[in-house]
């Protein structure tokens, strides 16, 4: 008999692409799709999955919340946690919620058959480049004068671009920090660029990365 999986990700490409990943495994079988972490609990309470495929970062209930609301279930499925970055500030609350693995969404249907194996039969696995990072940062010991030069850089925000930037760290989207802010998303979006310009950073992943090494990042979700 065929392991069940759930597909839960916002974006209904990448649930099609990993659909089809999985139907080439002949010892797994899609049984429903989610769009968000609240879809994903409802979902996984009536079709009861072996594994949800779960992206990390979705609107409303993201995928580290609901991953901790089905380790509740009386039999949780295994969670394999989904990223598009090789860089995640979110791994370790990942796995610490619950997950049995972390991967990269551009992995192959090879890669992913191994993976579902793995933690059906009660392992764990995580995407080498995720290992490596988390590897690299761990063992790397804090420059003093860089830590120095982050502060001079962290000062030159105003109060809102430095909360604005917490939360970016935490992986919320611009909506959800005006929701947390009560600001307009026209109004996160331009502290989003003036923090961006101040720190000198191309994008919101290095945001993420500057936040999450300053210990910025809220966690409080």
């Amino acid at each position: 008999m065929a392991a069940s999986v759930l597909i839960a990700d916002d974006q209904a490409s990448i649930r099609s692409s990993l659909s089809l990943l999985v139907g080439t495994t002949p010892e797994f079988e899609v049984t429903a799709e989610a769009a968000d972490g609240t879809e994903a609990l409802s979902k996984a309470r009536t079709h009861r999955p072996d594994v949800v495929l779960m992206d990390v970062r979705m609107p409303g209930v993201d995928g580290i919340a609901a991953t901790r609301q089905l380790m509740r279930f009386s039999r949780p499925p295994r969670v394999l946690m989904l990223t598009s970055f090789d860089v995640d500030d979110r791994v370790l609350d990942a796995l610490e919620a619950g997950a049995s693995g972390f991967l990269l969404k551009d992995l192959c249907s090879r890669q992913l058959a191994a993976a579902l194996r793995t933690v059906v039969a009660g392992g764990r696995v995580v995407s080498p480049e995720v290992l490596d990072n988390l590897v690299r940062r761990a063992t790397t010991t804090p420059d003093r004068s860089c830590g120095a030069d982050l502060q001079q850089r962290l000062a030159q925000l105003s109060g809102s671009e430095r909360r604005v930037l917490e939360l970016i760290g935490a992986g919320l989207t611009n909506s959800q920090i005006a929701q947390r802010l009560y600001l307009s998303q026209a109004s996160v979006k331009t502290y989003v660029s003036r923090m961006l310009a101040k720190l000198s950073l191309d994008n919101r992943t290095q945001a993420a990365i500057l936040a999450y090494d300053a210990g910025l990042a809220d966690t409080e979700r």
